[in-house]
């Protein structure tokens, strides 16, 4: 019998939060349990068992990315489009760190074409609209944005850039620049 007040939805909230505080790696169902002081067993009427959990927590953290990244996005086009989307990344993986992460984590394809990361894709492309350009150079440039977001991210919030000048601001704000600039011009074809 499930225990009073636990529900699937309360138990992935939960699973994300303690991913933000110790590592989307560390969260287990057993982790989850220990926090509601509940045994292990009383979890599975909601979960399978921790790739449950975490494909549920990664589900959620897109969710969360693109409603932030549409919210942004309303209205603008080209760099100010460019530079809203990078922030919400940014943003998103600063002040949630183990969501951002799970936000990485593999699903399978018919998961992965129900979740919210198929609206991510649209809204990148949907900023590559005001740079004009046509397939398959729409898919590059998307992958380069992912690449470039993802990257500078990454290593920023492991503190790559804490102990050098010029301030990690500065750089973001010039690999934008950078980026629009790149996708006003980008290359021909050979």
């Amino acid at each position: 019998m499930a225990r009073a007040g636990l529900t699937t939805e309360r138990l992935v909230q939960a699973g994300a939060e303690l991913a933000d505080e110790v590592g989307f790696d560390q969260v287990t169902v057993s982790a989850l349990a220990r926090r509601f002081d509940v045994k292990v067993a009383s979890l599975y009427s909601h979960l399978r068992n921790s790739q449950d959990l975490k494909t549920r927590i990664a589900l959620l953290a897109l969710e969360e990315m693109a409603d932030r990244a549409a919210e942004a996005l309303a209205g603008r086009s080209g760099k100010e489009a460019l530079t809203a989307f990078a922030n919400v990344c940014r943003d998103y993986a600063r002040a949630h760190p183990g969501r951002y992460t799970a936000g990485r984590h593999p699903l399978d394809d018919a998961t992965a074409a129900g979740s919210a990361g198929v609206r991510i894709a649209q809204l990148n492309r949907a900023i590559l609209r005001g740079y004009d350009l046509a397939e398959p150079d729409q898919t590059h440039a998307v992958r380069l944005l992912g690449s470039v977001f993802h990257g500078y991210v990454s290593l920023e919030t492991a503190g790559g850039f804490a102990h050098s000048a010029p301030d990690s601001e500065e750089s973001w704000a010039r690999i934008l620049d950078a980026l629009d600039s790149l996708l006003r011009n980008w290359p021909a074809r050979p």
